[in-house]
């Protein structure tokens, strides 16, 4: 079903170079009906995810099990369908959630973060720039972020709906190299294991091979996806270029071994990188909400050397655009020569216009980015 064997072990080999990793762990490894959470297994996460942290990678952890959590404190019988009293557990369990992982990184002299999102903090880009930023800020930090779906106030209109998805989008928000799905299957198989002992496993394919949907299974009692919503968020990481294993959690040491490129779990590839997958998305944007300027000397340095957009070759700002908008960079005989998301809004671009990046404190009273638009946002069209 797959691609041949050398295929996958060099997808493999090349995944011991991912240095921001988003780890998705589901409420079937966490929880249970009436034990609460695994904290055994979480310990055992955290002195994983510490070690990956010394040896120089950047770990996020998209984490279920507050409602299952809440359901087991509360002392209900099965999870809730009602939305407040899915909200009340959430509330509940996210408690239990926060103290069992503070105690397991806190072991290793590390500090958790938690990351409470809703579905609204994507799609506004404003809010998913400020998440990207805390993000970023807590890893340069050290700390381990401790993602989750606001569970207590998101309602069916806003919710992601599970957090596979939700770790999808997180490992597209920060670019990230892999999203490791940890469930308690070993991975994608041809059938339900469940339902045929013999199953086989599917060790590596594309993320988009179409033959993979008649094989996923369906959902379990306590969370919200199955492997249709792990198969659907390997897609949608794919689509930014990361790769996605899923993957038994219940072995301690897997996410050791998924990044030292052994066989493990089910492999499912994309096929671009982070960066030309982010390019791309850029350059198929056909409305630009703004227009910059440039000098012939800015026009020069982003055509011939592909480096970053700087305030101190700008000299005009046309229209209104917020920070993260798409806008035009125009040359003085209108040309457009590069587009890209900014940095800053119109209204404080035009503060800045033709000063150094040392400068821009100054001008603004804060500084967001050196940059106008980075390298990374930005695409030449000339």
């Amino acid at each position: 079903m797959s691609e041949s064997y050398t295929a996958e072990q060099l997808a493999r080999s090349k995944l011991a170079g991912a240095g921001t990793v988003v780890v998705k762990i589901g409420s079937a490894l966490l929880t249970g009906p009436e034990r609460g959470l695994a904290t055994d297994l979480i310990a055992a996460l955290g002195e994983e995810i510490s070690r990956l942290l010394d040896g120089g990678r950047r770990v996020l952890l998209v984490s279920s099990g507050a409602v299952a959590e809440g359901v087991s404190r509360l002392g209900l019988k099965s999870r809730p369908e009602r939305v407040h009293e899915l909200q009340a557990a959430a509330a509940v369990g996210q408690m239990g959630l926060v103290q069992v992982y503070e105690r397991a990184f806190a072991r290793h002299g590390r500090h958790a973060a938690v990351v409470l999102l809703t579905h609204e903090d994507m799609a506004d880009r404003q809010r998913y720039l400020n998440a990207r930023a805390t993000l970023t800020t807590l890893l340069d930090f050290g700390a381990i972020p401790i993602i989750n779906e606001n569970d207590s106030v998101a309602t069916d209109e806003i919710r992601f709906g599970d957090n596979d998805t939700l770790a999808a989008l997180v490992t597209n928000l920060l670019q990230a190299d892999l999203l490791v799905v940890l469930t308690d299957a070993n991975g994608l198989h041809e059938q339900d294991p469940r339902e045929t002992s013999d199953a086989r496993l599917v060790s590596f394919a594309d993320a988009a091979d179409t033959r993979l949907d008649a094989m996923v299974a369906g959902s379990g009692s306590l969370g919200r996806g199955g492997m249709i919503t792990k198969l659907k968020a390997a897609r949608l990481a794919a689509q930014s270029g990361a790769h996605t294993v899923i993957a038994n959690g219940a072995d301690p040491a897997v996410l050791g071994r998924v990044l030292a490129g052994d066989m493990v779990g089910t492999l499912l590839a994309a096929s671009v990188s982070p960066l030309d997958a982010r390019k791309r998305w850029i350059a198929g944007q056909q409305k630009a909400r703004g227009v910059l300027l440039l000098d012939a000397g800015a026009v020069e340095a982003l055509v011939s050397r592909g480096v970053s957009l700087l305030p101190v070759g700008v000299t005009e700002v046309r229209g209104n655009f917020s920070r993260g908008e798409l806008v035009h960079c125009r040359a003085a005989d209108g040309r457009i020569v590069a587009q890209g998301l900014v940095n800053y809004s119109s209204t404080e671009t035009e503060k800045m216009l033709g000063v150094e990046s040392r400068e821009i404190g100054s001008r603004l009273g804060y500084s967001l980015e050196p940059e106008l638009i980075h390298r990374d946002n930005l695409v030449v069209l000339a």
